[in-house]
């Protein structure tokens, strides 16, 4: 993949930001006095590999004015060393905006982990592509690859227009466009016309689309395997039947990829990965990893990918090092991947476990 030269940015990723209250010790929520609180948002979560790696890396977003929620997250982007552009919009009073809250019990053992979602007057829904200078960010700064994200163009109305308008411009800029599906039913609900619509221009745009089976058929009326159940294995030529179809409908996207999951229970899961690029299959066959926080897994495997595209490796090496990015977020209380150099990871896909003194 020939990638643009002198671009200020290597990733940009527009993103909707919020907070995440977790249990400790594998607790559930309902059981707990104590709670971690931590900044999240699946696209800064993609964009963290890349970010702790060295490459510079923007964010677009939405804020809440004098929020002390807002200065958390500003604080927590910036020691992740990237760059924010965001609008600050007035809270409005006490039943006015706010960033989003996601409660999320990481399971133990045989109890899986249980997720709740609480958006109502999120800041992010007001994204606006008016509110940014996209021909500055993509024609005078530069952007290497923009990261889209299907929760985001999903959040509202207003918000799709807002991820369709960046794709058109990075289109016309030159910018690689990586496309996570991320299909939510309770998003969709009453808005199939609407966002079928949007997801489909943005999935002709991009040249990387991401997405589990579920993703495929629901978000882009692609047929393929059934969602969840065990023996993930047995289902990748379903796995590349649905690809192929997806590469006749999409004959501009040039990498197809989704990972494998398989959930022996919450702490052991078999994890692989399916990737179509160079004319070529990529697959990391299911393997057995240990779980602390499955949540971000998936989101770490699009960040490594992304990463190995952005350093120009051959293709091979971006499945492998996507897919060790994601084993590796399933090690962190985070739900985003934080490797102090490239060798942290490589060790966990080489099975490399030993200490290092």
């Amino acid at each position: 993949m020939d990638l643009q030269q002198k671009c200020r940015y290597s990733l940009l990723v527009p993103t909707s930001m919020g907070v995440r209250l977790t249990p400790d010790r594998g607790q559930p929520m309902h059981c707990r006095e104590s709670l971690n609180l931590q900044v999240t948002s699946a696209e800064s979560n993609v964009a963290s590999v890349a970010s702790y790696l060295g490459l510079p890396v923007k964010v677009l977003t939405a804020f809440v004015k004098g929020s002390p929620v807002a200065r958390l997250i500003k604080d927590d982007l910036a020691g992740r060393h990237m760059d924010v552009e965001g609008t600050e919009v007035e809270q409005g009073g006490p039943w006015g905006y706010r960033h989003q809250f996601n409660l999320a019990d990481r399971g133990y053992g045989s109890r899986g982990p249980c997720v709740y979602n609480d958006r109502a007057g999120e800041v992010g829904r007001t994204l606006n592509a008016e509110d940014f200078d996209l021909e500055r960010i993509f024609g005078r700064e530069g952007v290497q690859v923009v990261h889209i994200s299907g929760l985001i163009a999903a959040l509202s109305p207003e918000a799709g227009q807002f991820c369709l308008q960046i794709a058109r411009v990075a289109k016309k800029y030159g910018t690689r466009i990586s496309f996570d599906l991320n299909y939510r039913a309770s998003f969709w609900e009453n808005r199939e016309n609407e966002l079928r619509e949007i997801f489909l221009e943005i999935a002709n745009l991009s040249d990387i689309l991401v997405g589990n089976e579920e993703d495929f058929q629901l978000g882009l009326g692609i047929e393929g395997p059934e969602a969840g159940g065990k023996d993930v294995s047995s289902k990748i030529d379903s796995f590349k039947r649905m690809i192929s179809q997806a590469r006749e409908e999409f004959p501009h996207v040039s990498v197809f990829a989704n990972t494998l999951r398989e959930e022996v229970d919450a702490n052991c899961h078999r994890w692989g990965a399916i990737m179509f690029a160079d004319n070529n299959w990529h697959i990391v066959e299911p393997s057995e990893i240990r779980v602390l926080d499955r949540i971000g897994g998936g989101d770490g495997f699009v960040g490594g990918l992304l990463y190995g595209v952005l350093q120009g490796w051959q293709a091979e090496k971006w499945i492998q090092f996507g897919w060790a990015c994601g084993a590796f977020v399933a090690t962190f209380m985070s739900d985003y991947a934080q490797p102090a150099d490239e060798d942290m990871v490589w060790s966990l896909w080489s099975g490399n476990a030993r200490v290092k003194r």
